[in-house]
């Protein structure tokens, strides 16, 4: 099978890095077009991945724009769609992995004749999307999807709330190559003398910087916790949320906490930085699709406290491989973080348990067995596919 995976991001965000996984057992027969040029395309290159970046500009629409905000960047997708459906008629299957590549991929497929498989990492529901985003999403989906992959219950369960059609949804939790999250002691011990960090109990956060992503959460906890308990946080602002980044540092300063907070800002090494926290937070304000840096973290040995909603609840049970706390109760997450803090030994068997658990459910050699299980599962309907030379679309 001959796959042209679509994403709309120049940035590797928790998507895309799923989509690397996902993609490279195709790497010999497939294509991933992305929306946008960035780091996202030179990852894929390291992986060996093919890549073509199909836009000259990023698109405009966000997951808040209105329906004349949608209208005024139709004149854009119009050259992208054209050409995304020449390529795809030398591929078998169109594979959309976010919602901007839906709506290309979604028309794509009906001009080219090709089936559509979208893979939703998203909720879809008002917190996170205007409700004409959600329409168009759901709609496009009902119509001219095949299958559905969705990366939780919780998303399965939103997409369906929000009308989508539950008979083409399956679930499909992201994969992991635990190998990657193994790290020496050595290597540990240099990074947190690099950074520091000796002598502290460590509290990483790993996320864009984001008001919904909580990390002022983790900050008015930290006031709340002894001297030695310090933050790193991991990410950066993304998509114009520097005004929150200056909100985070006032309340740091305001705080006193100048000293036991530090921006990294974007990181490739997370599994070090992981390894080398004596605690992970996932402080979400709003419910999260699934909770990715949750994985990374147990797969790591770190002990992870995350926020009771959405995937993390289907990730995590409580005090047998990690906490959960209310979203947005900063003096509820303190009392863990000091409960961590106390009871070591207690910690420590919760986070084995956790790396135990995580190997066993989130193995990427597993996941990608899932998914090709799905695409040849006869549910896509590949009978009506003919493969044509490129040359003989250009007319």
């Amino acid at each position: 099978m001959k796959i042209l995976f679509l994403d709309q991001s120049g940035k590797p965000g928790g998507a895309e890095l799923c989509l690397i996984d996902i993609a490279k057992p195709y790497s010999d027969r497939a294509l991933v077009g992305l929306f946008a040029d960035g780091d996202f395309k030179t990852l894929l290159q390291q992986h060996k991945i093919p890549v073509e970046v199909l836009a000259k500009q990023p698109i405009k629409v966000q997951k808040q724009s209105n329906l004349f905000q949608i209208l005024a960047s139709f004149i854009q997708l119009v050259p992208l769609l054209i050409k995304v459906t020449k390529i795809a008629r030398k591929y078998d299957l169109i594979y959309a992995n976010t919602q901007k590549a839906l709506v290309i991929g979604a028309l794509a497929s009906f001009l080219a004749h090709r089936p559509l498989v979208y893979h939703l990492h998203d909720i879809l529901s008002l917190e996170h999307f205007s409700s004409i985003n959600l329409r168009v999403a759901v709609t496009l989906a009902n119509i001219f999807a095949s299958l559905v992959i969705t990366n939780s219950q919780a998303s399965q369960t939103a997409f369906v709330q929000a009308g989508g059609k539950a008979e083409l949804t399956e679930i499909v939790y992201n994969g992991f190559d635990s190998k990657k999250y193994q790290i020496s002691d050595v290597e540990i011990q240099k990074l947190q003398q690099k950074l520091e960090l000796q002598d502290k109990f460590v509290i990483g956060h790993f996320s864009r910087l984001a008001p919904w992503k909580g990390q002022h959460i983790l900050i008015a906890a930290l006031a709340q916790c002894p001297p030695q308990v310090t933050a790193i946080l991991v990410g950066d602002a993304l998509f114009g949320e520097q005004d929150y980044v200056q909100e985070l540092h006032q309340q740091v300063a305001k705080l006193g906490l100048e000293n036991r907070v530090k921006f990294l800002g974007f990181r490739a090494d997370i599994p070090q930085l992981m390894s080398a926290c004596n605690l992970v937070t996932h402080t979400s304000t709003a419910p999260e699709p699934f909770g990715r840096v949750i994985v990374e973290a147990m797969l790591c040995g770190t002990p992870i406290v995350a926020a009771k909603a959405g995937g993390a609840m289907e990730l995590v049970e409580h005090g047998v491989n990690g906490f959960l706390t209310t979203p947005g109760e900063p003096q509820e997450l303190a009392k863990v973080i000091n409960t961590c803090l106390e009871d070591i030994e207690i910690t420590a068997t919760i986070a084995d348990n956790a790396r135990n658990m995580a190997r066993q459910r989130f193995e990427i050699a597993t996941i990608n067995q899932q998914i090709a299980q799905l695409l040849f599962s006869g549910k896509i309907d590949l009978s009506n596919t003919e493969v044509v030379d490129f040359e003989d679309t250009q007319d």
